[in-house]
């Protein structure tokens, strides 16, 4: 066992925070004593061209993000910020998230059918109906209709922390439209060729077939039943800030990149449009919001989608994933319900724990949440990507009260977290190591199979002390490492 030298351990406050490679007394975990060894010992020069390496191949080969800020003027495309030092699991630790990640993704599906045929979870009092009705995300149009292969969740992303104990919590369930599967494989590609002797000798687990399983996924959902089914990914456009992620999962899964206008309905079916005329869609993976899908079903004005396409899917000729109206199952104010939904569907305890949640609209819980808001993290139930939050160890006094008010006219559109201590990872700052904040979004692909990818990715608050590890809010990413045993 080897240990950090006096120079890096000052970096650490191993007391307070749960570190990924170092131990309260500072020695290193063994299942990073490689990892460990070789960057100590590599000199900064060795380390900027490393660096250097990375950036220009993601440079190259585009690997960006686009930034949304009310200060600028026009969006920022930047390179996702990727520190090469890998996270490491071990096995049995990724096990235990494997099984859990399974068993949530499995009671979230059975909520959604159970939704949109007879609601028998509100019949039983486990969640209120007004949760559910009133949720932005749930849809009328999908009652009583069967969706391929009972499968609502193709493609989900469910956000892991830990606390100081090392402890796995879920934070938040992305069951719409998850991003990140893009940085995931693109990172994994730059460490297997900038650092190849030490990804062969760590014994790290592949994840060369997760492109083809989530690939089956989508095959699986076919109507038609035909071998080869004709697969779509539907993109909002160049403008979207995970445009680099639709063309990489397009390009990678052999399937069409196509925008609404690429598309036509006709006959209660619909087609792709391209230089071989028309040619009929059997499934379509959508990275655009239920309200952009069909202007004659949902948002009138929207130019995004595919007039006419919820009757074609209402019709049975055409998948959609993920299917709409998954929204109302990753609502914020429900994930609080999800372990419940464990026990309810499953009949089963949950292996994996939410973090301490307080809903709002209970008198008791929302007095005592305004009475610690500078003690807790508040989240608007409907957003995402770190948006519409309080963080409040770190708000100010004006933040504070904003919220407070905001809590007090609409105690329905928040919720209230236990301000986690979440775990750090070293990143490789200047030459040396230092901690930063980390998450884990495990994805999950279902299909006639669920397959869970050895890892997923590990999100990074780049900023010294940040709790936002968003991509949206300027975190970078990390590869993650499953060891095999």
């Amino acid at each position: 066992m080897s240990t950090a030298k006096q120079s890096q351990s000052q970096y650490y406050d191993a007391q307070t925070f749960y570190d990924e490679m170092f131990d309260k007394d500072f020695s290193v975990r063994d299942h990073y004593e490689s990892v460990h060894r070789l960057f100590g010992r590599m000199n900064p020069t060795e380390l900027a061209v490393r660096q250097n390496a990375i950036n220009q191949r993601m440079m190259e080969e585009g690997i960006t993000f686009t930034l949304y800020s009310g200060a600028q003027n026009e969006p920022l495309e930047r390179t996702i910020p990727f520190d090469y030092i890998p996270r490491v699991i071990p096995k049995h630790e990724w096990d235990g998230v494997d099984r859990g990640v399974r068993q949530r993704i499995k009671a979230l599906n059975a909520f959604l059918h159970d939704v949109y045929h007879g609601q028998k979870i509100v019949a039983d009092g486990i969640i209120p109906r007004k949760m559910i009705v009133s949720n932005t995300y749930f849809r009328p149009e999908m009652a009583g209709l069967h969706v391929p292969g009972g499968v609502y969740i193709t493609a989900s992303g469910i956000d892991l922390i830990r606390d100081e104990k090392g402890r796995y919590y879920v934070l938040e369930d992305n069951l719409r439209s998850p991003s990140g599967f893009s940085y995931l494989f693109k990172g994994r590609t730059l460490m297997n060729e900038l650092f190849h002797d030490l990804y062969l000798s760590s014994s790290v687990q592949s994840i060369d077939r997760s492109l083809n399983c989530f690939l089956s996924s989508l095959r699986a959902l076919s109507p038609s039943g035909k071998r080869d089914p004709l697969i779509v990914l539907l993109t909002p456009g160049a403008y979207n800030s995970a445009y680099y992620e639709h063309t990489f999962l397009a390009q990678q899964m052999g399937i069409h990149l196509v925008e609404g206008r690429d598309l036509v309905y006709k006959d209660h079916k619909i087609y792709l449009r391209d230089l071989r005329g028309l040619r009929q869609v059997d499934v379509i993976y959508r990275r655009i919001d239920d309200d952009f899908l069909d202007p004659l079903a949902f948002q009138p004005d929207s130019f995004l989608g595919v007039p006419g396409l919820m009757n074609a899917y209402r019709a049975g000729n055409v998948a959609i994933a993920n299917a709409p109206g998954t929204g109302v199952a990753d609502d914020k104010a429900v994930y609080a319900y999800v372990p419940d939904m464990i026990r309810y569907y499953l009949g089963e305890e949950p292996l994996l724990h939410n973090v301490p949640t307080y809903i709002l609209t209970r008198k008791e819980e929302r007095d005592y949440v305004l009475e610690h808001l500078d003690q807790l993290v508040v989240k608007e139930t409907s957003l995402s990507g770190g948006y519409g939050m309080l963080i409040g160890p770190s708000a100010s006094l004006p933040e504070i009260h904003a919220f407070a008010e905001a809590i007090k006219r609409e105690p329905e559109r928040y919720i209230a977290q236990t301000t986690m201590k979440l775990s750090r990872a070293p990143v490789m700052v200047n030459g040396g190591m230092t901690p930063r904040h980390i998450d884990l979004r495990a994805f999950a692909l279902m299909g006639e199979e669920t397959h869970v990818i050895p890892g997923g990715l590990t999100r990074v608050a780049m900023k010294e002390g940040s709790l936002v590890v968003n991509s949206s809010q300027g975190g970078g990413v990390k590869d993650t490492w499953v060891l095999k045993r």
